[in-house]
């Protein structure tokens, strides 16, 4: 977002992000296994291997978010997350990610890997391994034996792309968490709602730009962005011209949410996400669509079965349009341990 020149004359930027999710196997033979061990240095040198940097730093006892130069990164005790947008190579550090992980927090084995990514506006512009889904599966599945590949939405339009791996694999795992054995009970109450939004009002964006805003504290209170979530703590940046980014955590069973923005017009583009549960995410995609205005957007809610958030993506069925925007695609998968709602919704009457 900072590569940017000016928001009237820009240089393209890619906004749209690759997001790696990683849950480690809790490790018996070691109770004190915790990825928040592993040191500021060693996480500087994963990120600088995939283009990127830290800027900012909160955390609690529960999460450490960073703030990066291109997105985000979240670590918990078991749970890692990197988001990032431009042409960053996140997969690039899974192999140095799984050796730290051994070495200096103790996991041994992943329990669930999730990749997922909207489709980019400009591939083209991509590098190695992320020039096509093909090339980031191949990746992939020379680390995992059983991962799956998946592509929802129209191929042709708007579409999201998502690889999953579990420890347990396929149709076996499925049938252990049905009649309640095997490792699969291991999965914690885990959610995500991710909302990716398209073509949004020139004036919302303004906000995001040096022009308008004198830093990101000012865009963050003008916006409405702190109001989305209430009694998060938020740890924003605003980039020069423009451009912003923000993490916010709770304590309340480390719940985060982030926020990207790239506002020029041309190729404008922002992300909301978070792990917040709740037995309907109707109100809240309202309350963040009617604030940055977007063309068009895709919602994505990622439910594992434990999790009391386990029919909040049915809801959707009922979700035909939400204000001015009509829903256009929708879509479920059933993977072990976990349920996904994808839909799709534009403007009318485009």
């Amino acid at each position: 977002m900072a590569e940017n020149e000016t928001i009237s004359n820009p240089q393209f930027f890619e906004g749209v992000e690759k997001l790696l999710e990683i849950w480690f196997t809790p490790n018996p033979s070691n109770k004190n296994a915790d990825l928040r061990k592993i040191p500021r240095s060693m996480w500087d040198a994963l990120l600088k291997s995939v283009r990127c940097e830290i800027i900012s730093f909160k955390r609690n006892d529960q999460i450490d978010a960073y703030v990066l130069s291109e997105s985000s990164m979240f670590v918990s005790r078991r749970r890692w997350i990197l988001k990032t947008c431009g042409s960053t190579t996140p997969l690039e550090c899974i192999e140095p990610l799984l050796q730290m992980a051994e070495t200096l927090a103790g996991y041994i084995n992943v329990d669930y890997l999730f990749y997922s990514r909207k489709n980019f506006k400009r591939p083209d512009l991509q590098v190695t391994p992320h020039r096509s889904f093909e090339e980031e599966v191949a990746l992939l599945d020379s680390f995992f034996d059983n991962g799956h590949a998946y592509c929802l939405g129209s191929l042709n339009r708007d579409c999201w792309y998502l690889y999953t791996y579990n420890r347990e694999g396929g149709i076996a795992a499925q049938q252990q968490y049905d009649n309640n054995i095997g490792n699969v009970l291991s999965i914690e109450p885990d959610q995500t709602i991710e909302i990716l939004m398209t073509d949004l009002d020139p004036d919302v964006m303004a906000l995001f730009t040096k022009e308008e805003c004198k830093n990101a504290s000012e865009a963050t209170q003008r916006s409405g962005i702190e109001k989305l979530i209430p009694d998060m703590i938020i740890d924003d940046y605003q980039f020069e011209p423009c451009g912003y980014s923000m993490n916010g955590i709770s304590k309340h069973e480390g719940q985060y949410m982030t926020i990207h923005i790239t506002p020029e017009t041309e190729f404008s583009y922002v992300s909301f996400e978070s792990n917040i549960a709740s037995s309907n995410y109707g109100d809240l995609i309202s309350r963040v669509i009617k604030l940055f205005q977007p063309s068009k957007f895709l919602v994505t809610i990622f439910v594992s079965k434990t999790s009391k958030s386990i029919d909040a993506g049915h809801e959707l069925d009922y979700k035909t349009a939400i204000g001015e925007w009509k829903r256009r695609d929708i879509q479920y998968c059933r993977f072990p341990g976990y349920d996904l709602t994808y839909a799709h919704y534009s403007k009318f009457p485009s």
